[in-house]
């Protein structure tokens, strides 16, 4: 049923038995569904001190292991926008992540996460590791690492403000000021978006904004331009409405990077990018 959530744990005996075999005895699901499900990340191996997904389906478990199934059909039923690759650095990548798309899976599943998406497409194959995130809603440049020592780095950089971070925005009503930075806090933490008008649709009562931010809080550019009285434009949360399509884009990355020591500049190619009335 397109409803169907079922949460599962099971830990295997001293017979040798594969995973979805295992989990056929103790769920209504068939084993197409089972083994679809594990290929969307819906399953965890606890081992010993170690949890992680399986997806193989002909893994076959040892004493002790424990299954973590956590199905949902309708998540297992959604399906992937099509990421674009921007620039691949080796320990780290570039990507456009198109709206719907997440930019992490959970333990109901990945397969339509950004990360999930590129260890699938790149050439050669490579883990990938978030250091930063974009609302599901949004769209534009994100960095993803390749090593665990590159996320590290690249994190310390979001993290301590180095990379510098640019969106384009588009609110509802004119925004008549050319320039103004925000410094209210939220989350009780300090919080700063730079905001420049690029230019104003009469006909659709839309102002198209460039927003520079200095921090990272949650919904930040959502929250600070709700918080004027210029929502942006398809914001179900802080716009008050009932639209969709949420015009908010990361167009351009820049920072030094901490693995080559040289200056990285990423902007989102043109023809990715909303104009100033297209969605």
């Amino acid at each position: 049923m397109a409803d169907t959530r079922i949460e599962l744990h099971v830990e295997a005996g001293a017979e040798e038995i594969k995973a979805v075999d295992l989990l056929a005895r103790y769920c209504s699901l068939s084993r197409g569904q089972l083994k679809k499900a594990m290929k969307n990340g819906a399953l965890w191996l606890e081992r010993g001190k170690r949890i992680q997904r399986l997806r193989r389906v002909n893994r076959v478990l040892k004493p002790g292991d424990v299954l973590h199934l956590y199905y949902d059909a309708r998540i297992q039923q959604q399906t992937p926008a099509e990421a674009v690759l921007v620039a691949d650095e080796g320990d780290y990548s570039v990507w456009f992540k198109p709206p719907g798309m997440y930019s992490q899976g959970s333990k109901w599943g990945d397969h339509c996460s950004l990360p999930r998406w590129a260890e699938q497409h790149l050439k050669p194959q490579r883990n990938a590791f978030i250091v930063h995130r974009l609302d599901r809603a949004a769209s534009g440049l994100m960095l993803l690492a390749h090593t665990k020592a590159a996320a590290a780095k690249l994190s310390g950089l979001f993290r301590t403000r180095g990379v510098t971070k640019r969106y384009r925005v588009k609110v509802r009503g004119h925004f008549c000021r050319e320039i103004i930075c925000i410094d209210t806090p939220l989350d009780d933490k300090p919080a700063r978006s730079c905001v420049v008008l690029l230019a104003y649709d009469q006909d659709r009562d839309q102002s198209l904004l460039e927003v520079d931010i200095e921090t990272g809080r949650k919904h930040q550019i959502r929250r600070h331009l709700a918080g004027i009285g210029f929502p942006v434009v398809g914001d179900r949360l802080y716009g008050g409405g009932k639209e969709d399509d949420l015009q908010l884009q990361s167009v351009y990355l820049a920072f030094n990077c901490p693995l080559k020591g040289q200056r990285r500049e990423y902007r989102l190619p043109g023809h990715l990018q909303a104009g100033p009335s297209g969605g």
